[in-house]
């Protein structure tokens, strides 16, 4: 029989801005007594414009942010870091970390329906070619269909997720798709459009990232039984921004946010 470990450490997670609470929700459906730490990098919003290069270095000051404060693992709960930062940060930290890409790679793997597949995310991310890369590593028969679509991360920041200004949005950025199987929503602010797409693609399978990390990661740590919630802690890196409001949309419940130094010297 196995011994039970318990680690009361709080898992750590990051994104540009308010897009990585649909995984942070998803999570704590799965587990709702593990602490989380989020850590919203809205001084450097949008991540999806930037170069490589500078993903990776905003990326290593997330993760040494939350290292401060003691987290036993890390969710990239953003698409554009984990396409083109997360295979670097694995060769510097001794810490599990995780993005979006390969728990969904996975997932898709398996469902032997899917022929055809898009894929929107922000310019980044499309550009990096990571997630056609894993898709075809492992599923050479499946076509992809690639989208950017650089104006909905922006959008969802300010909220504007179900108004006339997001459907003509979507129509736009979804017309040209072929028949599709699936729509991978690859950047983490996505799933805020998902009844909007729903509205357009009535018939197609809407892949939202979050649920399937929180799946994953609920089986990584299926033998870490927390017996009482744990009060989560949500830092900002700039708090002059629209996040609490949309923020109190998401997740349903008022929130109170810190201010975070992720550039401090400090160790």
């Amino acid at each position: 029989m196995q011994e039970q470990i318990t680690d009361n450490r709080p898992i750590g997670m990051f994104d540009s801005g308010v897009g990585g609470l649909t995984v942070y929700k998803e999570i704590k459906k799965q587990m709702p007594n593990e602490k989380i730490i989020y850590l919203g990098d809205t001084e450097k919003f949008p991540y999806g414009s930037k170069s490589k290069q500078t993903i990776i270095e905003l990326t290593k000051k997330n993760i040494d942010f939350l290292l401060k404060l003691d987290v036993k693992e890390i969710i990239i709960a953003c698409g554009t870091a984990t396409s083109q930062a997360l295979d670097e940060v694995k060769k510097i930290y001794n810490i599990p970390i995780e993005g979006i890409i390969m728990p969904t790679v996975e997932y898709i793997a398996e469902k032997q329906n899917y022929k055809n597949i898009g894929i929107i995310a922000t310019r980044g991310t499309i550009r990096s070619n990571a997630w056609e890369n894993e898709i075809k590593a492992k599923r050479k028969d499946i076509n992809i269909y690639n989208k950017e679509c650089p104006l909905l991360a922006p959008m969802a920041e300010e909220g504007w997720t179900e108004n006339e200004i997001a459907r003509l949005t979507i129509k736009e950025y979804i017309k040209g798709f072929p028949k599709l199987d699936a729509l991978i929503l690859g950047c983490t602010h996505y799933p805020m459009f998902e009844n909007v797409i729903k509205e357009y693609m009535p018939d197609v399978d809407i892949i939202n990232t979050g649920k399937i990390i929180a799946q994953c990661l609920e089986k990584r740590l299926h033998r870490n039984k927390i017996l009482e919630p744990k009060e989560d802690e949500i830092y900002l890196t700039d708090t002059e921004c629209n996040f609490i409001n949309v923020a109190t949309t998401i997740l349903q419940k008022n929130i109170i946010i810190k201010k975070a130094e992720v550039d401090s010297n400090e160790k």
